[in-house]
């Protein structure tokens, strides 16, 4: 008799903490020049116990979450691919020479879509980035569709 297993979510990993199903994955250290991701072995759920140890910041400032991937429903999402995803991977140099510790990779959005070299960028990624470079500003604005 086949097993039958069952169907893995997709996950961002630029998700807000406040999505559904949310997982802490890493937390981001390093400075506001030089952000780096510290990956956690497990991913956390997120909880209010989990997310008051921010402080005085937003969770996604120290935090990098994902969560079910929206698809549709977000901005950099164009019916079949993760636009961020793929603007993340051109526009962003590498961030470290080797691949990341990461616990969600095997159901990552990013990394099924781009491989290794999301992967490769990925650490320097933080969601509430209130001082942004003009290349992470470039990264995250959502591209324009003409597909009304």
């Amino acid at each position: 008799m086949e097993k039958v297993t069952p169907e893995k979510t997709t996950l961002c990993p630029s998700a807000r903490p406040e999505m559904p199903n949310s997982k802490v994955f890493g937390i981001i250290s390093g400075t506001v020049d030089k952000p780096n991701l510290a990956y956690l072995k497990k991913p956390l759920p997120v909880t209010d116990e989990v997310m008051a140890l921010s402080g005085s910041v937003t969770p996604a400032e120290v935090f990098r979450t994902a969560a079910p991937c929206a698809e549709k429903s977000c901005q950099h999402f164009d019916g079949a691919k993760c636009r961020l995803a793929t603007q993340v991977v051109e526009q962003l140099a590498t961030a470290v020479e080797q691949l990341p510790p990461c616990s969600i990779r095997s159901t990552c959005r990013w990394w099924q879509q781009e491989g290794k070299a999301a992967c490769m960028r990925c650490p320097q990624v933080i969601t509430d980035n209130y001082s942004p470079s003009e290349v992470i500003r470039q990264v995250a604005k959502p591209a324009v569709t003409h597909n009304k």
